[in-house]
Order: C-alpha cells, then structure tokens, then sequence
C-alpha cells in the first residue's frame, strides 16, 4: 500500500494512528520531506500542483509527536519538533541563531542568517534568507531567491487544499515584504522593500497607458514597489494599500547585474 493512501485512510480515521505500519508511513513521510525527495508543491507546467495528501501527513505528525525540551546550549525549546540537523553534510551555511524544523528543506548552497524556516518549507539551491527573515510552514522558494531581511513569507497547513505561497527562481524579495495567502510570485521578479502581498491586494501593472491588474500572482520579472488607490467607504475616502508594476527587469544571463541595474533603473529600495 502506498504511503498516500495509508495517509489518506488515516486523514478520515485518525483510530487508525495506533497502528505502527500508519505511523511509520506518517514518520517516512516527513523524512522524505526533511529529504527534499517530497514537495508539498511541486511545478506542474506552467502552474504549480499542490500535493494535498502530504500536508495532512504534516498535520498528523503533529499529532503523532509529543512535547520535549530541546536543548541547544545555552538556549531550551519545549516543541513537538525536532531542529534540522547536519548542516555541514547538507552543504548549508546557518548562522546563529538561525533555525530551521524538521521536515523543511534547505538544498546545498543555502544561507540562512538569523532567520526561520517551518516544516514543510522547500527552499531551492543558492538562496539567501536573510536577517530575521521566515519562510512559513509550506512555503516553496525557488533557486537562487534573495529573501531581504524581516521578509514574511506566508505558510499554510489548513485547509489542506490551500495553494503555499510560491516565490519562483531568481526572485528578490525585498526588506519587510510580505507575501501571503498563496500568492506566487514568478520568476525573476523583484519587490521593493515593505510590499505587502495577499490574495485580495491588487497587483496593478501602471507601464502601458493603460492599467493591467493581477490578483495572487506576480508576473515574470516584474518589478513591483508599494502603492495606494484611493476607495469610497460610508465615512469617507481613504487609501488602500496596492502593489504597482513599474516595470520589467531586463532579461540577462548575469542576474545579479540585472537585478542591480532594475534597482537602480526604477529607484526601487531594497530596504
């Protein structure tokens, strides 16, 4: 029997989690998650396919772990999970007090400085999570990705139906962004410091004469600065917080150059 269907069948009939097959199968299953051999998300083309069946084996984890005291000299934990281990084999630099959960993966070349990554996280080759940054429970972080320090990047567990957030390759997020509720941001794109993402945010394209509006999602190497638009309530006219478009960043083959250039090109900060 396959672990998804083991998981599936102890999801509806959590009695079934008394039985050793179903929690070795819930136990192997965060292995290979810690492994990076499993995704909670994972491309699908030009979508992303999110694979349901793995967060509910997260979400019984949970219950199948009991609270422990954690020690790291001088410092004490009391959690159900346990702290990523083995960095030096898994070819990740960590600086204290930087963590990651069990169950999350961090792909050779990482670097996390002081910062947090929740199980269930993929974080892809070469990224930096920078100072007091997090990557939430879930979360799908591309290759080569600059997350700016005190960047929130969105989890999500429940519903288990629920897309992660997804920041795709080469992307630059910048300092005190937040990005949540399963946006995807594509390839490429860069946001300015204090950009605030959500699925309800509106995303407005403002480079063409007239306006181009997104939702949940971030073109391709877009890059993108906070805004405001002005909304009729009873008691008035306010402003409401917005993401503009301002423009693309060039395509390149030495990304960092690009990335330097549409900073500067368009008078974005970084933070």
């Amino acid at each position: 029997m396959s672990f998804q269907r083991v998981i599936e069948e102890a999801w509806e009939n959590r009695t079934l989690l008394k039985e050793k097959p179903v929690r070795d199968a819930v136990f192997e299953t965060i292995d290979r998650l810690d492994k990076g051999l499993l995704r909670v998300a994972e491309p699908s083309g030009e979508d992303w396919k999110v694979n349901e069946w793995i967060k509910k084996a997260v979400i019984l984890y949970f219950l199948l772990r009991q609270m422990e005291i954690i020690e790291v000299p001088p410092f004490e934990y009391h959690d159900k999970i346990p702290l990523k281990s083995g960095y030096k084999e898994k070819g990740v630099r960590v600086v204290p007090h930087a963590l990651a959960r069990y169950g999350s993966y961090l792909a050779p070349g990482v670097i996390m400085m002081p910062s947090y990554v929740n199980i269930g996280a993929y974080v892809d080759a070469g990224t930096m999570v920078d100072t007091w940054a997090t990557v939430g429970s879930c979360a799908q972080v591309g290759k080569n990705v600059h997350l700016s320090g005190g960047a929130g990047i969105g989890g999500v567990l429940e519903p288990v139906q629920a897309a992660p957030v997804v920041i795709e390759d080469g992307c630059f997020i910048g300092s005190r962004s937040i990005v949540v509720e399963g946006v995807r941001v594509c390839r490429e794109a860069v946001l300015g410091a204090n950009v605030v993402l959500t699925q309800s945010t509106r995303i407005i394209d403002v480079t063409e004469k007239k306006p181009v509006e997104y939702r949940g999602m971030v073109p391709p190497r877009s890059v993108v600065i906070p805004g405001s638009y002005t909304k009729s309530f009873p008691a008035g006219n306010y402003q409401v917080a917005c993401a503009l478009i301002i423009g693309k960043r060039k395509e390149s083959t030495n990304l960092k150059t690009s990335l330097n250039d549409a900073l500067r090109e368009y008078g974005v900060s970084a933070g």
